[in-house]
C-alpha cells in the first residue's frame, strides 16, 4: 500500500501530530496479509475474521512510502490461526508481531450477525 495522508496519525487521532502512517492502518496491511496467505486454502464460502494483534510499531513512515506486510502461518489449531507477521517501508521494518485469525462459515456467520442486529432494534 502506498502511504496517503488519509493513512496518516494526524488524520486518525491528533492534527498535531507528525505526518507518519497511523498504526491501525499499518495493522490493517499486516491483517490483509494474514488473510491473503490462507485464502488459497479456504473452502468456497468461508473466509477468516481477525481475533487477536500483538504488533509493535517500529519505525515511522511517511507519505509515499510503500508499505508492505508478510504473514507467515505458524500454527493451525482447528479453526484458529497463528501468524508470524512483519512491516516494511522498504527502508526500515516498520511493524512485527504476531496475530491470530478464526476460520469461519460465512452463511452462518452472517445468519449470526443478522440475528444478532434485529435483537438490537
Amino acid at each position: 500500500m502506498r502511504v496517503q495522508p488519509e493513512h496518516l496519525a494526524n488524520r486518525f487521532k491528533d492534527a498535531i501530530l507528525p505526518q507518519v502512517l497511523a498504526t491501525p492502518v499499518m495493522i490493517l496491511v499486516i491483517e490483509n496479509a494474514a488473510l491473503n496467505a490462507i485464502r488459497p486454502f479456504l473452502d468456497a464460502g468461508e473466509s477468516a475474521v481477525g481475533t487477536a494483534v500483538d504488533v509493535r510499531h517500529l519505525a515511522a513512515t511517511p507519505v509515499g512510502r510503500d508499505v508492505r506486510a508478510t504473514a507467515e502461518v505458524v500454527r493451525v489449531e482447528g479453526k484458529r490461526v497463528d501468524f508470524k507477521v512483519s512491516a516494511s517501508d522498504g527502508i526500515d521494518e516498520i511493524g512485527s508481531g504476531s496475530h491470530q485469525r478464526i476460520v469461519i462459515d460465512l452463511r452462518s456467520f452472517n445468519e449470526r450477525l443478522a440475528k444478532k442486529a434485529q435483537t438490537a432494534t
